[in-house]
């Protein structure tokens, strides 16, 4: 699992540059939705919590620790990273253009429940569309992966999941009992998602991927 030494500040600790939206807020999660300019120096502060990062566009970022050598950090877009509690630390991104970055924070301590029944897991009901990314007892992060027109069959989410879009989704959801849904969401949108058994298909012209982060608590 690669794990990067911390991010940037949460909103009432940064330098102001930050452009910061909460899209949503439970009592498992608060997941903000924060564009980061380049080369604006966040203040000194630390993050009590784990989190898991998705980073909407690539980019670096250099750390100055108070009690540690520097660091600096590189990704792509796309890319999510879990990024652990701890750490005082004044944070810049480096690279050239400002950076989109959803943080998810983690408010309860994992329990390392499994995000679904073996059998109606959908990285084993469709192992080329769900790519494991990492696994902790906190969370299971995954890539997911719709070609043009392509359905999954049905299969489980057992546990809550947090879902960041990575491009534009138009499907068709069918429940086990029946019901069908056809979310139209948008590009760097954030979902919160409850236990369901269910069947998806792409309806649109084009490839869709999304992180899924499934919740072991």
């Amino acid at each position: 699992m690669r794990t990067l030494p911390l991010l940037f500040c949460a909103a009432v600790l940064c330098s102001g540059a930050e452009k910061v939206a909460t899209p949503i807020e439970n009592e498992s999660v608060r997941v903000l939705d924060v564009t980061v300019q380049p080369h604006e120096k966040t203040r000194m502060h630390d993050h009590k919590v784990n989190r898991v990062m998705v980073y909407l566009d690539a980019g670096k970022q250099h750390f100055e620790w108070q009690d540690g050598k520097p660091t600096n950090l590189q990704w792509k877009a796309g890319e999510p990273l879990w990024s652990p509690a701890g750490g005082m630390h004044v944070a810049e991104i480096t690279s050239t253009n400002p950076v989109r970055i959803i943080e998810v924070e983690l408010k309860k301590p994992g329990a390392g429940k499994s995000p679904s029944a073996p059998a109606k897991d959908p990285l084993k009901v469709a192992p080329k569309n769900y790519k494991v990314v990492f696994d902790n007892d906190q969370v299971r992060v995954s890539r997911v992966h719709f070609a043009p027109g392509e359905s999954v069959p049905m299969h489980e989410h057992a546990t809550n999941r947090v879902t960041v879009m990575l491009a534009d989704q138009d499907f068709r959801i069918t429940t086990a009992d029946g019901q069908v849904q056809t979310p139209k969401r948008k590009y760097g949108e954030v979902t919160w998602g409850t236990p369901v058994t269910h069947k998806e298909e792409n309806l649109a012209n084009k490839p869709f991927d999304l992180i899924m982060i499934d919740l072991k608590y």
